[in-house]
């Protein structure tokens, strides 16, 4: 058996690499035919909200979006004056508060708008007028879209609200060339063309996310909405974007066994052989989804070393081999990829999920550091 001598640690940590956020946002505003809007929803993806958005206006976005109301205030909270649009809203949203922070909403439809200018008691809002453009899911149905225009130009002409845009959602973005996303550009451009009838002039239509910024330039219009992109996910998997995060954590305990020994709940695992195995004090409340489990691999002693039987809440068993460690010894969960380790793709396919849903779904008590 080898003792391997190795960088220590004492916490688990996530380590964000806002360099990596300001290439992937370079990156974007150069594939974008208009303007960029950095989408910091759900903590900036995990990265932290305030300092994603930071980053993606000092290289190449001019724009912020979110999806609840809290989040755009929690924008303003950090003194960025870029234009916000927060889209996913209640009929009940604090609209007045809104309109005082300077936050556009997103309008589904006529209800909301009715609610918004009513809460907003005499503030002007800036709306932009939300389409289903092939998704059933948010925004206002077509057939109820002519209505919503003619609304939002009664507002306008009594002074309660400015339409700023018209949106909408690519529903097979992360596929180019699938004939939902032409359905979609053309949904929207009829959507446009209604809205101009009405007597509306938004300054800016958006469409596409970042798969679709990536690939199709077609459904850029005026400005595109990044999000995963900026913390380094291409949903269509066609452009190497860089990775923001790199997760370690120590090992705590490190323990010989001889074959036949079950490990952690259930005896999912039995050692088919002598071994030496780790614990890391890292589960699935800390983000490590139960689904990786015994499939998924971490880099102890510089070698990618299995998740050994069921991951539990709070820790999680690897097994060594031959291999001996000291407690404390870092052990590398994902990052980069650079050097062979684990990246945020690799935990997603082990899970079965997306990229996304395993940055977003790191712990609090996970220890963030900035670099």
């Amino acid at each position: 058996m080898t003792t391997i001598l190795t960088r220590h640690t004492t916490e688990p940590t996530l380590e964000i690499d806002l360099s990596s956020i300001a290439a992937n946002t370079q990156r974007l505003a150069r594939a974008a035919t208009g303007s960029v809007m950095a989408v910091v929803k759900a903590d900036g993806f995990g990265h932290g909200l305030a300092d994603v958005a930071r980053t993606a206006l000092a290289n190449g976005a001019t724009w912020l979006g979110a999806t609840s109301l809290a989040e755009a205030i929690a924008i303003r909270e950090a003194e960025l004056s870029a234009p916000v649009l927060s889209w996913l809203n209640p009929v009940d949203a604090d609209a007045w508060t809104a309109a005082r922070h300077r936050i556009d909403l997103a309008v589904p439809s006529v209800r909301h708008l009715d609610a918004f200018v009513e809460a907003a008691a005499g503030h002007p809002l800036r709306v932009h007028l939300h389409l289903d453009t092939g998704m059933a899911r948010d925004g206002a149905a077509p057939c109820e879209w002519l209505d919503l225009v003619t609304a939002a130009r009664r507002a306008e002409l009594a002074g309660t609200a400015q339409v700023v845009g018209l949106m909408g959602h690519l529903a097979w973005s992360n596929e180019p060339g699938h004939p939902a996303n032409a359905a979609g550009r053309q949904a929207l451009l009829h959507g446009a063309e209604l809205a101009a009838r009405a007597g509306l002039r938004p300054s800016v239509r958006h469409l596409a996310a970042t798969a679709a910024t990536l690939t199709d330039p077609s459904t850029h219009f005026d400005l595109v909405r990044v999000g995963a992109g900026l913390v380094g996910i291409d949903p269509s998997g066609r452009t190497r974007l860089r990775s923001a995060l790199r997760l370690t954590a120590p090992v705590v305990q490190v323990r010989s066994v001889p074959a036949g020994v079950g490990v952690g709940y259930g005896h999912r695992h039995v050692t088919d052989r002598a071994t030496t195995l780790a614990l890391l004090p890292v589960g699935y409340a800390d983000g490590l989804p139960r689904a990786a489990s015994s499939r998924a691999e971490v880099v102890v002693a510089g070698r990618r070393r299995r998740v050994t039987g069921m991951t539990s809440m709070d820790q999680v068993v690897v097994d060594l081999g031959d291999d001996l460690v000291e407690p404390g010894t870092e052990a590398i969960l994902f990052g980069p990829g650079d050097d062979g380790e684990p990246t945020v793709a690799d935990w997603a396919r082990w899970a079965g999920t997306i990229p996304h849903e395993i940055v977003t779904g790191i712990g609090a008590r996970v220890r963030r550091s900035i670099r």
